[in-house]
């Protein structure tokens, strides 16, 4: 599914941040623990000028604990990135990311003065509640819904630090469609901006391939659909999702699945995994070269 929601404010806040990057010592980059690849906005790396990054793979108590340490290794093994799996009841690892930025730029801190750290990543992954957590108190605006940080605020911290919170923003099209359908499965991208029982089916498709105990488990199955498709209807029938004449009501059971996912109720889900990119990207190169081939090939051959 190609998605193009990037609503004014997004390309506003774009805009300042680009402005404001000169100023900023550290990205602090929060990413989707379930979805790490596909919550990395490429869009932060053009804007963070080459400055370190802290990569935070946030919701981690909803994501498969084997997968992420197999994502935390992927990130860790980058010229100028850290990373760190973070649920937001980790106190203490909260508390210790003043240090970790610290410790990326010890030329400012040699100098006396303040570390200047900046907060980004996609909408509704949890920005701002890293923010209160980091201060103390609930200073920035939270939500369980895309797009509720509208502008850029800035916090001074004791210690020593300066950290600024930054709207949640998507690239302007999101072109691979298992990502598509992976941001709006998570929540990323606000329901209505997505066909709701699309998201619902691919996600149905991918708990049957990937954690089918969790679907019989949670819904009471005695036996599980082969297909999707079938999926949605059993869903919808085991929770009364019904209209007159006993059809299913395919939206209600779409918004189910969708929100008990999102809750954490069919367990700890990862939706990609590090080797299933490196395919990705091995077949993106592979038809690539194959396309340059057929161009040089013209190009010595016209006729």
């Amino acid at each position: 599914m190609s998605i193009n929601w990037f609503p004014g404010h997004m390309h506003k806040a774009r805009k300042e941040i680009a402005k404001t990057m000169d100023e900023i010592d550290v990205v602090i980059e929060v990413l989707d623990a379930r979805l790490p690849q596909s919550s990395e906005n490429p869009l932060v790396d053009s804007l963070r000028k080459g400055k370190p990054v802290i990569k935070l793979l946030n919701k981690s108590d909803l994501a498969d604990p084997d997968v992420t340490a197999q994502w935390l290794a992927f990130f860790n093994a980058m010229d100028g990135v850290q990373a760190l799996a973070l649920d937001n009841e980790n106190r203490k690892l909260i508390k210790r990311l003043p240090e970790l930025c610290k410790q990326l730029v010890p030329s400012r801190v040699a100098q006396g003065r303040p570390v200047r750290a900046m907060i980004m990543g996609i909408p509704n992954v949890g920005k701002s509640t890293l923010i209160n957590a980091l201060v103390g108190k609930r200073i920035a605006k939270v939500g369980n819904t895309p797009a509720v940080t509208r502008h850029q605020q800035r916090f001074m911290m004791q210690g020593g630090m300066a950290l600024s919170d930054t709207p949640g923003i998507l690239w302007p099209k999101i072109v691979d469609p298992d990502s598509g359908y992976r941001l709006a499965a998570s929540g990323a991208i606000r329901d209505t901006a997505i066909e709701l029982e699309d998201v619902a089916l691919f996600t149905a498709g991918f708990m049957l391939a990937s954690y089918p105990q969790r679907l019989m488990e949670r819904y009471r199955l005695t036996t599980l659909a082969e297909i999707a498709d079938e999926l949605l209807e059993q869903i919808g029938r085991k929770r009364g999702c019904l209209k007159p004449g006993g059809v299913v009501d395919r939206h209600k059971a779409s918004e189910i699945l969708l929100m008990e996912i999102r809750g954490g109720k069919l367990g700890r889900v990862s939706f990609e995994t590090v080797a299933e990119w490196d395919e990705k990207r091995r077949q993106a190169a592979l038809e690539e070269a194959e396309r340059q081939a057929a161009e040089d090939e013209q190009q010595q051959d016209p006729t």
